[in-house]
């Protein structure tokens, strides 16, 4: 007898309905093809031992189990499910009258338990598209799954469950989740905040004008500045997600199985920080079944490389074209993934290998030469792609035993809203672009014209600090931005000084 069951392959991440057609005949045999892996391959022992356990028995016959389409390379543990209810009805050991109208996954242990399987969003987005009924899975998933409205989504713990479903013998409970409930509840618990910050106005300034303009940031500064405790609170004051963004970002993380058990929607911005002995594969992806990296793990969020200057120099060359397009291809020989990794690049570093500027009271004083041999690891083409460059000075004793405490990150963040409201306005009527970073050179000419004496401003800078024409827009884009969180319409010639104080890493002598 031949029985359809439907699971489904993550690529990307987006998902691939595959159709496990299960026959079985005279004779003996355990056939399985359709370019399974090894994981897939040694599902007959862990089917044939949960069943033994809940009083079903694998049939002494000749089985022929077909994934399809045939020619798409299946991998994962998580079809385990899909399998054994397939060979349950085929065998008729179970009424498999409606088990097409279900996409079915989950991990099956020896006793018939589930567990989770990684990229179920993805997957539940796509059975509704293609118009299942419901979407059958490991409980730990169900309410990652159950974000997706007009799918009935059921939570299971043992195969027991599954099977007196279909034998109409018992009821699944189905998850529901109120996806607007569960991402606004979220939204005002800031675990790090500003206002635990001492002194370090200039810096906080940055920040804010980085939070809303979404540009890039490098601080640079010695030891025991405060460069990590500031970066670790940026995502406090950018504003909050939109519901396309949680669902994205969620997406993502779905897709390498990071989601905890009882989160379903991400409203909050993801912040990474990988550790500088990274590989370039583990930061942008790749792998011989490609997975996200860390620069797509931090879509919509930050990512935080301390001391950027100990990371290899490959691994932050691969950064280049990623943060210039806001998305990463991976390509190999068969398929092509691409992941988004619109983020947001926030570097620290000491200005020197000893950790101090070139100052004869510091405790470990570099010389010039030595700093600048330090920093030259940073390639110019990356440091092109930061917006902003900003030095951090130690804070003084008297700032520190302060009791006053600073301005908290609730009330920064109202101004970085305003602020991504009227480029929301602005670029209303472009598909990709949604705050000032993000800019073309079309829309940096329509949007960042100049007054005479701001172009005579800049063009003595750009000669003085012989910058690259990327520097030249970079400090375009965030003139706008200072432009917008002070509700100004056009570009005036403070604005431009500002921005040009923020290329630290441009000008000749910063190094005193």
């Amino acid at each position: 007898m031949l029985i359809k069951v439907f699971g489904s392959a993550v690529f990307g991440v987006e998902a691939t309905t595959i159709t496990v057609e299960v026959n079985i005949d005279k004779g003996i045999g355990y056939h399985l093809v359709g370019l399974p892996d090894n994981a897939i391959k040694e599902s007959s022992f862990r089917i044939a031992a949960a069943l033994q356990n809940n009083g079903y028995k694998l049939p002494g016959k000749k089985i022929t189990i077909n994934m399809a389409p045939a020619d798409l390379r299946k991998e994962g543990s998580a079809y385990d499910l899909t399998l054994a209810l397939g060979i349950l009805a085929a065998s008729n050991q179970i009424k498999g009258e409606s088990i097409s109208e279900y996409l079915i996954m989950g991990e099956l242990s020896l006793d018939g338990s589930l567990q989770p399987i990684k990229g179920a969003l993805p997957i539940a987005i796509k059975a509704r598209e293609e118009g299942f009924k419901g979407f059958i899975l490991p409980k730990q998933n169900a309410r990652e799954a159950a974000i997706v409205d007009n799918l009935e989504v059921y939570g299971v713990e043992n195969i027991k469950e599954v099977i007196d479903f279909f034998d109409g013998d018992g009821n699944l409970e189905r998850t529901i989740v109120d996806t607007r409930e569960e991402f606004y509840k979220e939204l005002d618990n800031p675990e790090f905040d500003f206002a635990d910050v001492k002194g370090q106005e200039s810096i906080k300034r940055c920040m804010e004008i980085a939070a809303a303009g979404g540009h890039n940031i490098i601080l640079v500064g010695p030891p025991g500045s405060g460069k990590t405790m500031l970066s670790k609170r940026l995502p406090s004051i950018l504003p909050p997600m939109s519901l396309q963004e949680a669902l994205e970002t969620t997406k993502i993380h779905s897709v390498v199985g990071r989601i905890k058990e009882h989160v379903g929607l991400m409203a909050q911005r993801p912040f990474r920080s990988p550790h500088h002995t990274i590989s370039d594969v583990a930061l942008v992806g790749g792998g011989a079944y490609p997975q996200p990296g860390e620069i797509s793990l931090s879509h919509n969020g930050v990512l935080f490389l301390d001391e950027l200057p100990e990371f290899k120099r490959s691994v932050l060359e691969v950064m280049r074209q990623p943060l210039e397009d806001r998305e990463v291809t991976i390509s190999r020989a068969k398929f092509t993934v691409t992941y988004p990794s619109s983020f947001m690049l926030v570097a620290s570093m000491n200005p020197s290998p000893g950790g101090y500027f070139n100052d004869p009271d510091a405790p470990v004083s570099s010389s010039p030469a030595e700093m600048q041999r330090y920093l030259s690891k940073i390639s110019g083409p990356l440091l092109d792609r930061i917006d902003i460059h900003i030095e951090v000075t130690p804070v003084p004793f008297d700032k520190l035993s302060e009791e006053r405490r600073g301005e908290s990150s609730v009330a920064i963040r109202e101004r970085v809203i305003k602020a991504r409201d009227i480029q929301t306005e602005r670029f209303s009527t472009l598909q990709n672009i949604h705050y000032n970073a993000q800019m073309g050179v079309q829309q940096i000419r329509e949007y960042c014209a100049l007054e005479e004496s701001s172009k005579e401003l800049l063009k003595t800078a750009m000669e003085r600090l012989n910058l690259s024409a990327r520097a030249y827009d970079r400090i375009l884009k965030v003139s706008r931005t200072i432009a917008d969180l002070e509700g100004v319409e056009s570009i005036q010639g403070n604005h431009i000084s500002e921005a040009i104080q923020y290329r630290s890493l441009d000008r000749d002598g910063w190094l005193g």
